[in-house]
């Protein structure tokens, strides 16, 4: 093998290692910064890429995935003069790789320091409370301002979140008091709310009772009052009905009488049974009627012809 041969076996091998070396195979979600002779020239997107050897060279790669940067608590002073810490996360995603790349000079620096100037502003602007409960209203302003700032940069801001708020230790301390004294104040509201929804419930029950007592007595009065009446109304209709029976049977004797048409000594009769019946009685003073003499003659003939009966 002579030079020549030689120097045409290394001039293809030199070919096929420059070639491969200008293929690139850019990956999915990433871009590539193309620079010629120094200058930007071109951008490329995924897929497969050839570059010119020797002058276009890759000058960065650039991930276009979101990404999540966690920066130190950084010390900000709220309006009423308190220090506290507080660690921010932010969510980004590179949109433009030429202006990331040109844009500024350390871009994730650029949005630590960013971030703390917006924060410090922000915060300045509030009291320790409306700090503590305003950590959404304080993310939406800081992806605002920030997501504003870094749009030269090729960067979109998605999210800002604060993630730990740390005040000073006596401030802690003084919530902590703060919170165990709200605490134990509910607890003596509830106890005073349950006491008095009981009370009012006992009343309520007592008051039911009564009113169910009342009730139940009121029935009751009128049922025997009812009984009363007519127990009353029953014993009136037993005399009415009694009397009137008497009076019939009187009636019916004085007519059975008067049909019978008694004689004189036949009433006469009768006259000395109703006179004995009186006799008998309890009074005192009776009053003999004048027609008594007549029938006592005529009580001593019947006996005087008893008496001749008798002995004949």
């Amino acid at each position: 093998m002579n030079g020549a041969q030689i120097l045409g076996i290394f001039l293809v091998i030199l070919v096929v290692v420059v070639i491969c070396s200008s293929i690139r195979v850019v990956p999915h979600a990433h871009a590539y910064v193309i620079e010629r002779l120094g200058t930007y020239n071109t951008t490329w997107s995924a897929g497969l890429h050839l570059k010119t050897p020797l002058i276009d060279k890759v000058a960065h790669r650039i991930s276009m995935k979101e990404q999540v940067v966690d920066f130190a608590p950084q010390p900000v002073i709220t309006k009423d003069n308190v220090t506290m810490r507080i660690d921010t996360v932010v969510f980004f995603q590179i949109t433009d790789p030429k202006l990331f790349a040109y844009g500024v000079e350390k871009p994730i620096m650029a949005i630590e320091n960013l971030t703390a100037t917006t924060l410090r502003n922000i915060i300045g602007e509030l009291e320790l409370d409306q700090t503590l409960t305003s950590r959404e209203t304080i993310n939406t302003k800081m992806r605002a301002t920030l997501d504003e700032a870094t749009d030269p940069w090729g960067i979109k801001v998605n999210r800002v979140e604060l993630k730990n708020i740390i005040p000073p230790a006596a401030i802690q301390d003084a919530m902590e008091k703060q919170m165990k004294a709200e605490r134990e104040r509910r607890e003596q509201i509830l106890i005073a709310e349950g006491e008095k929804k009981s009370a009012i419930l006992r009343a309520e029950g007592q008051k039911e009772s009564l009113i169910l007592s009342a009730e139940a007595e009121k029935q009751s009065a009128i049922l025997r009052a009812e009984a009363t009446k007519e127990a009353t109304i029953r014993r009136a209709e037993g005399e009415a009905e009694a009397i009137l029976k008497v009076q019939q049977a009187n009636a019916d004797g004085i007519k059975f009488l008067n049909e019978a048409a008694p004689d004189q000594a036949v009433l006469t009769l009768k006259s000395l049974e109703a006179f004995a019946k009186a006799a008998d009685g309890k009074a005192t003073k009776l009053i003999i009627p004048s027609e008594i003499s007549g029938i006592a003659g005529l009580a001593s003939s019947l006996t005087e012809i008893v008496t001749k009966n008798s002995e004949s």
